[in-house]
């Protein structure tokens, strides 16, 4: 976590820099990448305020305290942060779920396993003796995927359909 200290009327110390980067290191730890914090700590006449703010995973939190000891101040907001992450940390693991339940619930995802129960649309075709060439042509200006036909020559039925290649494919029973 890339850390930013400023120190506004009070003595920059190393222990203060540590004890902040100790804590944080802590919350870095929840996030998923890396994140960039910022802390302000300040003295005005005999309240200790710290102001700490982090940037990171499309979410920015801040958190301000103010008490009469400057690592009380620092623990209090970070423990504030710390709240703030696990509850939008939280809200997103719901909101994943309630929508995975969602398109589980929908009728179009719920697989059937009884095959009498499963919904089969007929669709009654006509279809002529021709060649599989004419075949061919009539799948081009139909503008389908497939067409059912009878071969002239064999007089049993056949599909041409287009293949992902862009050729064309042709089904037939074996005689």
């Amino acid at each position: 976590m890339q850390l930013t200290i400023t120190f506004k009327n009070i003595d920059a110390s190393e222990n203060i820099k540590r004890h902040i980067a100790e804590k944080l290191e802590k919350l870095d730890k929840l996030l998923d990448n890396p994140g960039d914090a910022t802390a302000v700590l300040s003295v005005e006449k005999f309240r200790h305020i710290a102001e700490i703010s982090i940037t990171g995973d499309r979410l920015v939190l801040n958190a301000k305290e103010e008490t009469n000891d400057i690592y009380s101040s620092i623990d209090a907001a970070i423990d504030k942060l710390d709240k703030q992450l696990k509850k939008n940390k939280e809200k997103i693991k719901t909101k994943r779920t309630k929508n995975k339940k969602k398109w589980l619930a929908q009728p179009e995802n719920i697989v059937k396993q009884d095959k009498a129960e499963q919904d089969i649309k007929v669709q009654n075709i006509d279809y002529k003796p021709m060649h599989p060439e004419e075949a061919v042509m009539q799948l081009d200006i139909e503008r389908s995927n497939f067409l059912v036909f009878t071969n002239a020559k064999t007089n049993r039925v056949n599909v041409v359909y287009h293949r992902n290649d862009g050729n064309y494919g042709l089904i037939q029973p074996k005689i």
